[in-house]
C-alpha cells in the first residue's frame, strides 16, 4: 500500500527535576548542598532512510514520545538524560507543523536528520544556588516540559523523469518495458492508483529513475480525478515527459490541457524541461511524428512500448538532459 501523507503526534521528553540535598558524612559536620541537576528529556528526530518507499508504518502508530530525563541525586549526581526517539521516513518527505502549516524541513538524503521536538532541560539542584552569602540553599528547579506537536509528513517522490498524461496514455506500459517495475496495466482508465518508480539501466552502468504518475485529467489542480493527491509527486522530477496516445488524434488539445493543468498547479513545475512522447505507435501502423506546437519542449518523439520502437533514442535523450541538469546544478 502506498501511503504518502500522515499526521502523527510527537512529544519530546520532560527534563528531570533537580535535587535538594545536603552532604552528610562522618567528620564533615557542615558538608553543604550537593543536590545534582536533572537529566534532559529526549528529542524526537526525523531521519531519512532510503530503504523506505512509503509512510505506511505511521498508519500503525500515530503517537511518538521520547523518554523523560531522570531526577538529580545527592552527591552532585546528575540524572540520566532521556533517550531520543527516531522516526524513519523515506527520502523526499516534507515535515510540517499540522496546526500552523509551518514547514519544519525536508528530508532528501540518507541519514539526514531534523529535530522536530526538543526535549526539556533538566532542573538545577540546590548545589547550583549556593553562594558565599547563601550557603544552605534549599531551592531546586523542576524539569522543563518537552515540546509537543502534531506533525504532517508528506512524501514527494524523487525521480529524474516524471511521466505525465491522461488515463490510459500508456505510462505504466512504458515504465514496465524500460525498467524492472511492474505497475498494474489494464485497458480501462485510472488503472494506476498510486505512483510507481522504475530504475532505467543504460550501458556503462548509467541509471536514472522514472516515475509513473496516475492519470491527470482536466481540473486535476482543483482536486478532480486523483487530482492533488498525486500532482505533488512530480514536483521533484528533473524532466517531465508528456505522453500523448497517437490514436487520440486531438493531439494539440490534449497537450495544451496537460500543460495548463501543470501550470495551474505550479508555475515552477511548468518551467521544468519537458518533452512530448507520442505513445502507442503500433496502433498507427507506420513510423511518424505528428505535427504539434510545443514551445519549450526539448524534443518530440514517437514510441511503441510493446513493440520496443523508439525507446533507445528516448532513453538516451533523457539521459543527456539529466546529465546537463546535474552539471548545471553542480556548477560544472
Amino acid at each position: 500500500m502506498f501511503i504518502d501523507r500522515v499526521v502523527v503526534k510527537v512529544e519530546a521528553g520532560t527534563g528531570g527535576a533537580g535535587c535538594s540535598s545536603f552532604r552528610r558524612e562522618k567528620f564533615v559536620p557542615m558538608g553543604g548542598p550537593d543536590g545534582g541537576e536533572g537529566g534532559s528529556g529526549g528529542d524526537v528526530i526525523v531521519r531519512c532512510d532510503t530503504n523506505l518507499a512509503t509512510l505506511l508504518d505511521f498508519t500503525y502508530r500515530d503517537s511518538w514520545k521520547a523518554e523523560r530525563g531522570e531526577n538529580g541525586m545527592g552527591s552532585n549526581k546528575s540524572g540520566k538524560s532521556g533517550d531520543d526517539v527516531v522516526l524513519p521516513v523515506p527520502a523526499g518527505t516534507v515535515i510540517k507543523n499540522s496546526d500552523t502549516g509551518e514547514v519544519l524541513g525536508e528530508i532528501l538524503n540518507h541519514g539526514d536528520e531534523i529535530i522536530v521536538a526538543k526535549g526539556g532541560r533538566g532542573g538545577k539542584g540546590n548545589a547550583f544556588f549556593a553562594t558565599a552569602t547563601h550557603q544552605s540553599p534549599r531551592e531546586w528547579q523542576p524539569g522543563e516540559e518537552g515540546e509537543l506537536f502534531s506533525l504532517e509528513l508528506e512524501l514527494k517522490l524523487i525521480a529524474d523523469v516524471g511521466l505525465v498524461g491522461q488515463p490510459n496514455a500508456g505510462k505504466s506500459t512504458l515504465l514496465s518495458v524500460i525498467s524492472a517495475a511492474r505497475p498494474k496495466i489494464a485497458d480501462y482508465p485510472f488503472t494506476t492508483l498510486q505512483p510507481n518508480l522504475g530504475v532505467v539501466q543504460l550501458s556503462d552502468h548509467r541509471t536514472f529513475v522514472v516515475a509513473d504518475i496516475p492519470g491527470i485529467i482536466e481540473g486535476a489542480h482543483e482536486g478532480k480525478g486523483l487530482g492533488l493527491q498525486f500532482l505533488r509527486h512530480i514536483e521533484r522530477t528533473r524532466i517531465l515527459a508528456f505522453l500523448l496516445p497517437i490514436d487520440v488524434m486531438e493531439w494539440q488539445t490534449e497537450y495544451d490541457k496537460l500543460r495548463a493543468e501543470i501550470a495551474a498547479y505550479s508555475p515552477e513545475l511548468a518551467a521544468k524541461p519537458h518533452c512530448v512522447v507520442f505513445s502507442k505507435l503500433d496502433l498507427w501502423g507506420e513510423q511518424m511524428i505528428p505535427e504539434l506546437n510545443a514551445p519549450g519542449a526539448f524534443g518530440i518523439y514517437s514510441i511503441s512500448a510493446p513493440a520496443r520502437l523508439g525507446l533507445d533514442e528516448l532513453k538516451n535523450e533523457w539521459w543527456k538532459r539529466i546529465l546537463e541538469i546535474k552539471k548545471a546544478a553542480a556548477g560544472v
